[in-house]
């Protein structure tokens, strides 16, 4: 008797079932016979004192060991203290006096004993501690060697702001807040830069109003009388620039700008700078930076003007040459101090000239927010009329670190 006289002998309902089974049963078979996808093999890692923890190798910098453990998060651990470590990814393994370039790089499995780390496949060296730089994982390694993120991805930098507020027979307001954004490609310490891309706006702006106290007789109580109006003092000064790097060698690049400027205490009602030029980096390690760079810019100064008969300062189109250096360097309990200065000359006009400088400390004080001291001297030598050369600013207020 065949599969469907069986089937007929249990009648129309037991067969109807049956059949219903059996297809299910075809239909089920070919996911039950694919292997499901192996879970990954978590790494294991050894300490010298015994203890053993699971979970992911993430990268290694210098000597020390960036662990993910299953159990206790992300630790660090010194190479010194580890007896073994094996895993079974594939990682980029840099030496100290290796000299990195844009080109892609074997990747290998790796396993680390005796304070060295030794590549299991591949060309199978052996890096000890003393000469090892960075241990990256292969994807991070070609994400940050061929990626480019698009135009509001990987900016890092600080948002600071600041206020001053005056209530009594005088009153008034000063407030402050500037941003400072860095975005470069890569992203990570290990790799020549390709580009770099800054952004940073300062403004500070104030109001101080001072009544006239004790009112003369001759106001009869108002303010509205020549000489009898408050006196309202004014603060408004605003700079903000861009720039963009293009490097051709590690510390070799060309560079493009704009930046805006406007100073109420210098009647500098609205500055502009759009130039190219070129930078080279002089100092680069791991605490300390200082670059160097020049330009050949169109400079327009706008300065307030009046109805006559007062005086007004003409306006500039200038033909120029800014000259500038900054550098940074991170002191001990991570306070970071930056210095600048810019030298700005002008070709056509050589009385137009200005100068800046600026001292900036950022201390930590809880997780990403930081007590923030800056210093800024603005000098131009060609102010409108009445005016001061000199606009000097001491600022303080609290920093937020984006990364």
């Amino acid at each position: 008797m065949n599969l469907f006289e069986n089937m007929l002998s249990f009648g129309p309902k037991k067969s109807t079932l049956l059949l219903l089974g059996l297809f299910a049963g075809l239909v089920a078979s070919p996911s039950n016979a694919q292997n499901k996808p192996a879970a990954p093999t978590p790494d294991v890692i050894i300490l010298t004192n015994g203890d053993q923890l699971t979970g992911k190798l993430e990268r290694s910098v210098g000597g020390n060991i960036v662990f993910k453990s299953d159990v206790i998060g992300e630790v660090t651990i010194p190479m010194a203290k580890v007896q073994e470590l094996r895993s079974a990814a594939t990682f980029v393994v840099l030496k100290k006096d290796e000299k990195i370039t844009r080109q892609a790089k074997p990747a290998t499995t790796i396993a680390i004993a005796d304070d060295t780390v030794k590549e299991t496949s591949g060309a199978g060296q052996s890096v000890p501690e003393k000469n090892l730089a960075y241990v990256v994982d292969d994807a991070t390694y070609n994400k940050e060697l061929t990626g480019n993120p698009g135009p509001f991805q990987g900016w890092n930098g600080s948002i600071t702001g600041g206020a001053t507020i005056l209530q009594s027979t005088s009153y008034g307001q000063t407030y402050t807040v500037g941003t400072s954004l860095i975005r470069t490609i890569p992203s990570v310490a290990y790799l020549p830069l390709r580009t770099r891309t800054t952004f940073n706006l300062l403004e500070t702006y104030g109001k101080l109003t001072q009544p006239v106290r004790p009112l003369p007789p001759s106001c009869n109580g108002s303010t509205a009388p020549v000489g009898c109006e408050d006196s309202v003092a004014k603060t408004n000064i605003f700079h903000t620039d861009f720039e963009h790097d293009k490097y051709f060698t590690s510390r070799f690049y060309m560079l493009g700008g704009v930046a805006y400027d406007h100073n109420y205490a210098q009647g500098l009602s609205l500055q502009q700078i759009y130039g190219v030029g070129a930078g080279y980096t002089i100092l680069l390690d791991a605490v300390q930076q200082l670059d160097a760079k020049t330009d050949i810019h169109y400079e327009r100064q706008h300065f307030t003007q009046y109805a006559p008969p007062l005086v007004s300062s003409p306006d500039q189109n200038l033909i120029g040459s800014t000259f500038g250096e900054a550098y940074k360097r991170t002191l001990p309990g991570k306070i970071l101090f930056t210095q600048s200065g810019t030298y700005i000359q002008s070709w056509n006009n050589t009385n137009a000239w200005s100068a800046v400088g600026a001292f900036g400390l950022a201390l930590p004080v809880y997780h990403r927010f930081s007590l923030s001291v800056n210093f800024l001297d603005n000098y131009l030598n060609n102010p409108a009329i009445g005016f001061n050369k000199n606009s000097m600013q001491f600022v303080t207020g609290v920093t937020y670190t984006l990364h």
